[in-house]
Protein backbone atom coordinates (compact mmCIF):
# COMPACT_ATOMS: atom_id res chain seq x y z
CA UNK A 1 0.00 0.00 0.00
CA UNK A 2 1.28 3.31 -0.89
CA UNK A 3 1.56 6.36 1.23
CA UNK A 4 -0.77 9.06 1.50
CA UNK A 5 0.10 11.73 -0.58
CA UNK A 6 0.08 15.84 1.01
CA UNK A 7 -2.96 17.46 0.22
CA UNK A 8 -1.13 20.91 0.17
CA UNK A 9 1.27 21.74 -2.95
CA UNK A 10 4.85 21.23 -2.20
CA UNK A 11 6.14 24.75 -2.06
CA UNK A 12 3.20 25.54 0.61
CA UNK A 13 4.20 22.69 3.12
CA UNK A 14 6.88 24.99 4.24
CA UNK A 15 6.53 28.79 3.80
CA UNK A 16 9.70 30.99 4.25
CA UNK A 17 9.86 34.67 4.90
CA UNK A 18 13.04 36.85 5.20
CA UNK A 19 13.22 40.04 7.27
CA UNK A 20 16.18 41.39 8.67
CA UNK A 21 18.92 38.35 8.24
CA UNK A 22 16.50 36.39 9.88
CA UNK A 23 14.26 33.64 7.95
CA UNK A 24 11.29 32.01 9.11
CA UNK A 25 10.48 28.86 8.12
CA UNK A 26 6.61 28.04 8.67
CA UNK A 27 5.16 24.11 9.29
CA UNK A 28 2.04 24.32 7.01
CA UNK A 29 -0.07 21.75 7.73
CA UNK A 30 -2.05 22.91 10.06
CA UNK A 31 -5.81 20.56 9.40
CA UNK A 32 -3.00 17.36 10.35
CA UNK A 33 -1.79 19.17 13.06
CA UNK A 34 1.62 20.02 10.96
CA UNK A 35 2.37 15.76 11.35
CA UNK A 36 5.82 15.14 9.83
CA UNK A 37 4.86 13.66 6.75
CA UNK A 38 7.63 12.58 4.32
CA UNK A 39 6.56 15.43 2.09
CA UNK A 40 6.88 17.80 4.63
CA UNK A 41 10.08 16.50 6.31
CA UNK A 42 11.39 16.78 2.31
CA UNK A 43 9.89 20.38 2.14
CA UNK A 44 11.97 21.32 5.17
CA UNK A 45 14.64 19.83 4.28
CA UNK A 46 14.43 21.66 1.23
CA UNK A 47 14.36 25.25 2.44
CA UNK A 48 16.96 24.31 5.78
CA UNK A 49 19.33 23.06 2.26
CA UNK A 50 18.84 26.69 0.74
CA UNK A 51 19.38 29.01 3.71
CA UNK A 52 22.64 26.71 4.72
CA UNK A 53 24.25 28.28 1.08
CA UNK A 54 22.00 31.57 1.52
CA UNK A 55 24.95 34.14 3.26
CA UNK A 56 21.99 36.83 4.08
CA UNK A 57 20.72 34.74 6.55
CA UNK A 58 22.32 34.94 10.10
CA UNK A 59 19.37 33.05 12.02
CA UNK A 60 16.66 30.97 11.45
CA UNK A 61 13.27 30.94 13.44
CA UNK A 62 11.20 27.52 12.78
CA UNK A 63 7.08 28.05 13.36
CA UNK A 64 4.11 26.87 12.76
CA UNK A 65 0.29 27.58 11.61
CA UNK A 66 -2.59 26.40 13.27
CA UNK A 67 -3.09 25.67 17.23
CA UNK A 68 -0.38 22.37 17.29
CA UNK A 69 3.35 23.09 16.48
CA UNK A 70 3.49 19.62 15.51
CA UNK A 71 2.24 16.28 16.76
CA UNK A 72 5.29 14.02 15.11
CA UNK A 73 4.89 11.66 12.54
CA UNK A 74 2.12 11.59 10.44
CA UNK A 75 0.73 7.92 11.53
CA UNK A 76 -2.19 7.64 8.95
CA UNK A 77 1.29 7.92 6.47
CA UNK A 78 3.00 5.62 8.37
CA UNK A 79 0.06 2.91 8.67
CA UNK A 80 0.07 2.76 4.66
CA UNK A 81 3.73 2.41 4.45
CA UNK A 82 4.32 -1.40 4.47
CA UNK A 83 7.55 -3.12 5.88
CA UNK A 84 10.33 -2.77 7.21
CA UNK A 85 12.60 -0.63 4.62
CA UNK A 86 9.46 1.29 4.21
CA UNK A 87 9.38 2.48 8.09
CA UNK A 88 13.10 2.95 8.10
CA UNK A 89 13.01 5.08 5.45
CA UNK A 90 10.89 7.42 6.81
CA UNK A 91 12.60 7.42 10.09
CA UNK A 92 15.94 7.83 8.21
CA UNK A 93 14.42 11.14 6.42
CA UNK A 94 13.64 12.50 9.71
CA UNK A 95 17.10 11.98 11.36
CA UNK A 96 18.54 13.48 8.26
CA UNK A 97 16.46 16.21 9.11
CA UNK A 98 17.52 16.58 12.76
CA UNK A 99 21.09 16.28 11.66
CA UNK A 100 20.34 18.79 9.55
CA UNK A 101 19.41 21.45 11.86
CA UNK A 102 21.94 20.96 14.07
CA UNK A 103 24.47 21.22 11.73
CA UNK A 104 22.94 24.37 9.64
CA UNK A 105 25.64 26.62 10.25
CA UNK A 106 23.02 29.58 11.79
CA UNK A 107 21.34 29.14 14.91
CA UNK A 108 17.69 28.15 14.85
CA UNK A 109 15.11 28.83 17.06
CA UNK A 110 11.99 27.00 17.63
CA UNK A 111 8.42 29.35 18.36
CA UNK A 112 6.63 27.14 19.67
CA UNK A 113 2.76 28.16 19.65
CA UNK A 114 1.12 25.01 20.64
CA UNK A 115 1.27 21.25 21.31
CA UNK A 116 4.70 20.04 20.39
CA UNK A 117 4.47 15.71 20.54
CA UNK A 118 6.74 12.93 19.38
CA UNK A 119 8.26 13.52 16.93
CA UNK A 120 7.14 17.26 17.55
CA UNK A 121 8.67 17.28 20.83
CA UNK A 122 12.13 15.90 19.42
CA UNK A 123 11.92 18.96 16.70
CA UNK A 124 11.79 21.24 19.20
CA UNK A 125 14.51 19.40 21.09
CA UNK A 126 16.81 19.66 18.46
CA UNK A 127 17.10 23.07 17.41
CA UNK A 128 19.57 25.59 19.46
CA UNK A 129 17.06 27.66 20.96
CA UNK A 130 13.29 27.56 21.44
CA UNK A 131 10.75 29.68 23.11
CA UNK A 132 7.11 28.45 23.93
CA UNK A 133 3.61 30.28 24.60
CA UNK A 134 2.93 29.53 28.28
CA UNK A 135 -0.01 27.16 27.10
CA UNK A 136 2.22 24.93 25.01
CA UNK A 137 2.77 21.16 26.21
CA UNK A 138 5.19 18.81 25.15
CA UNK A 139 5.17 14.78 25.63
CA UNK A 140 7.08 11.92 24.26
CA UNK A 141 3.57 9.96 23.79
CA UNK A 142 4.67 6.89 21.46
CA UNK A 143 4.31 4.52 24.61
CA UNK A 144 0.83 4.89 24.31
CA UNK A 145 0.41 3.55 21.14
CA UNK A 146 3.16 0.78 20.97
CA UNK A 147 5.56 3.08 19.41
CA UNK A 148 8.37 4.19 21.69
CA UNK A 149 9.76 7.42 20.82
CA UNK A 150 12.92 5.58 20.48
CA UNK A 151 14.15 8.47 17.67
CA UNK A 152 13.02 11.54 19.83
CA UNK A 153 14.87 10.36 22.80
CA UNK A 154 18.12 11.15 20.73
CA UNK A 155 17.00 15.05 21.35
CA UNK A 156 15.37 14.70 24.30
CA UNK A 157 18.21 13.49 25.87
CA UNK A 158 20.84 16.14 24.98
CA UNK A 159 18.56 18.86 26.52
CA UNK A 160 16.35 16.88 29.77
CA UNK A 161 18.08 14.94 32.61
CA UNK A 162 18.04 11.26 32.19
CA UNK A 163 15.35 10.74 35.45
CA UNK A 164 13.40 13.03 33.39
CA UNK A 165 13.62 12.03 29.86
CA UNK A 166 12.84 8.76 31.30
CA UNK A 167 9.90 9.79 32.90
CA UNK A 168 8.41 11.53 29.94
CA UNK A 169 9.40 8.31 28.00
CA UNK A 170 7.96 5.62 29.52
CA UNK A 171 4.47 7.53 31.41
CA UNK A 172 3.21 9.55 27.56
CA UNK A 173 2.39 12.25 29.93
CA UNK A 174 2.97 15.87 28.57
CA UNK A 175 4.61 18.46 30.44
CA UNK A 176 3.71 22.32 30.51
CA UNK A 177 5.53 25.58 29.29
CA UNK A 178 6.95 25.76 32.85
CA UNK A 179 8.07 22.11 33.79
CA UNK A 180 9.52 22.04 30.28
CA UNK A 181 11.93 25.68 31.06
CA UNK A 182 12.55 24.07 34.73
CA UNK A 183 14.20 20.52 32.76
CA UNK A 184 16.01 22.58 29.53
CA UNK A 185 13.77 21.67 26.71
CA UNK A 186 12.83 25.49 26.24
CA UNK A 187 15.09 28.61 26.98
CA UNK A 188 11.47 30.87 27.68
CA UNK A 189 7.71 30.38 27.97
CA UNK A 190 5.83 33.67 27.82
CA UNK A 191 2.16 34.74 27.41
CA UNK A 192 0.88 33.53 23.84
CA UNK A 193 0.25 37.07 22.92
CA UNK A 194 3.93 38.26 23.68
CA UNK A 195 5.39 34.65 22.15
CA UNK A 196 6.22 36.66 18.29
CA UNK A 197 7.52 40.24 19.82
CA UNK A 198 9.72 37.60 22.13
CA UNK A 199 11.12 35.52 19.72
CA UNK A 200 11.93 38.99 17.45
CA UNK A 201 13.85 40.02 19.80
CA UNK A 202 15.97 37.27 20.76
CA UNK A 203 16.56 36.73 16.53
CA UNK A 204 17.17 40.08 16.10
CA UNK A 205 19.83 40.28 19.03
CA UNK A 206 21.33 37.37 18.09
CA UNK A 207 21.11 38.44 14.36
CA UNK A 208 23.13 41.73 15.13
CA UNK A 209 26.38 39.16 16.10
CA UNK A 210 28.94 38.44 13.60
CA UNK A 211 28.33 35.75 11.66
CA UNK A 212 30.99 33.93 11.14
CA UNK A 213 31.55 33.69 15.04
CA UNK A 214 28.35 32.49 15.12
CA UNK A 215 28.78 30.03 12.83
CA UNK A 216 32.04 29.15 14.28
CA UNK A 217 30.61 28.60 17.80
CA UNK A 218 27.44 26.75 17.06
CA UNK A 219 30.07 24.35 15.39
CA UNK A 220 32.02 24.19 17.97
CA UNK A 221 29.48 23.71 20.90
CA UNK A 222 27.79 20.37 18.84
CA UNK A 223 31.51 19.24 18.16
CA UNK A 224 33.44 19.71 21.74
CA UNK A 225 29.80 18.37 23.77
CA UNK A 226 30.67 14.76 22.38
CA UNK A 227 34.65 14.88 23.43
CA UNK A 228 35.47 14.41 26.71
CA UNK A 229 37.21 16.24 29.04
CA UNK A 230 40.81 16.92 27.72
CA UNK A 231 40.10 16.33 24.12
CA UNK A 232 37.36 19.13 24.47
CA UNK A 233 39.57 21.81 26.19
CA UNK A 234 42.46 21.06 23.39
CA UNK A 235 39.63 21.33 20.42
CA UNK A 236 38.39 24.87 21.83
CA UNK A 237 41.67 26.10 22.58
CA UNK A 238 42.42 25.31 19.14
CA UNK A 239 38.53 27.10 17.79
CA UNK A 240 39.85 30.13 20.22
CA UNK A 241 43.12 30.55 18.37
CA UNK A 242 41.47 30.39 15.00
CA UNK A 243 38.54 33.33 16.05
CA UNK A 244 41.45 35.33 17.19
CA UNK A 245 42.89 35.48 13.72
CA UNK A 246 39.34 36.48 12.54
CA UNK A 247 39.01 40.27 11.26
CA UNK A 248 35.62 40.34 13.23
CA UNK A 249 37.44 39.09 16.74
CA UNK A 250 39.70 42.33 16.26
CA UNK A 251 37.04 44.32 15.02
CA UNK A 252 34.80 43.61 18.14
CA UNK A 253 37.91 43.71 20.71
CA UNK A 254 39.05 47.20 19.62
CA UNK A 255 34.72 48.18 19.43
CA UNK A 256 34.90 47.63 23.63
CA UNK A 257 38.15 49.38 24.21
CA UNK A 258 36.89 52.10 22.39
CA UNK A 259 33.29 51.82 23.75
CA UNK A 260 31.69 51.81 20.27
CA UNK A 261 29.16 49.51 18.66
CA UNK A 262 31.66 47.11 16.49
CA UNK A 263 31.51 46.74 12.71
CA UNK A 264 31.55 43.40 11.31
CA UNK A 265 33.15 42.21 7.99
CA UNK A 266 30.59 39.04 8.54
CA UNK A 267 27.23 39.81 8.87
Amino acid sequence: MAALPDATPAEELVLRQDQAGVATLTLNRPAARNALSRGLMAALQARLDEIAHDMAVRVVVLAANGPVFCAGHDLKEMRATQGHDGHLQTFRQCARLMISITRLRQPVIAKVQGTATAAGCQLVATCDLAVAADHATFATPGVNIGLFCSTPMVALTRNVGAKSAMGMLLTGDPIDSAEAVRLGLLNRAVPAAELDSAVDALAAKIASKSGRVLTLGKETFYRQREMDLEDAYAYTAEVMAINMGLPDAGEGIDAFIGKRHPNWTHR
